[in-house]
């Protein structure tokens, strides 16, 4: 497992770079705001990782860190 370290509004968050996203396959049409798509497309580039990768690792960081009391609900 690599540790890419990726800088985002200024903060700076260290994600787990892990290879079970390699294997994702479930196509799904995702709409961004352009100022969205366009910071994570930024910070994508700045770490060598693909857009679609920062993208998986944003959402298992986010269910990972999701209030438990939310996700009772």
């Amino acid at each position: 497992m690599n540790v890419a370290q990726l800088s985002l509004r200024g903060g700076c968050i260290m994600f787990k770079i892990d290879n079970q996203f390699s294997n994702a396959n479930i196509a799904r049409t995702v709409r961004f705001t352009e100022k969205i798509f366009d910071e994570l497309g930024e910070v994508a580039e700045q770490n060598n990782i693909s857009f679609n990768m920062l993208v998986l690792q944003c959402c298992r960081y986010a269910l990972d860190h999701l209030d438990e009391s939310k996700k009772q609900a």
